[in-house]
């Protein structure tokens, strides 16, 4: 994360990866305020067993951009809410990259795509995890099916 106040935003984030069994790891790494870190994490990322780069930062969020110039793996970009324009500044940051160093970038904010998208990524080589993938969107399915049933009753729409 770009600075430590984006924590929150990514709480969903580490809850599925949680979730879904997926190890990460959380860092406060600035493009702006500490760019050799966030190069040198960017460099030895694959190395170190990540499959995934989840970049997330508000403002002028160059974060996810900066760690995709110095690694082959995928970044994943949230842009976050933060500043004066509700994070449409971070969005444009996020999703303009030039060709050649692309980020996949979710809705500003978007912590559970984020993990979702990287955990699609990772099941590719991995069954059980897409199993477990699998095994979240039914649930998120029977909710909304509950959801549906529960809306009809109300209106006596019942079948």
């Amino acid at each position: 994360m770009g600075s430590l106040s984006d924590r929150q935003g990514l709480e969903k984030t580490f809850s599925l990866l949680d979730a879904l069994g997926i190890p990460y790891e959380a860092h406060v790494c600035s493009a702006h305020r500490t760019p050799e870190r966030a190069s040198e994490f960017a460099k030895n990322a694959e190395a170190e067993g990540f499959g995934v780069l989840i970049a997330a930062a508000g403002m002028a969020a160059h974060l996810a951009g900066a760690i995709a110039a110095r690694t082959l793996l995928p970044v994943i970009g949230i842009p976050m809410a933060s500043g004066g324009l509700g994070g449409l500044d971070a969005l444009l940051s996020t999703v303009q990259m030039p060709p050649g160093f692309p980020v996949a970038t979710v809705s500003v904010g978007g912590a559970d795509n984020a993990a979702l998208l990287a955990a699609q990524i990772l099941a590719l080589s991995d069954p059980g995890l897409r199993e477990r993938l699998a095994a979240y969107r039914q649930t998120i399915i029977e909710k909304t099916d509950a959801a549906d049933r529960e809306l009809r009753r109300a209106l006596g729409q019942e079948e």
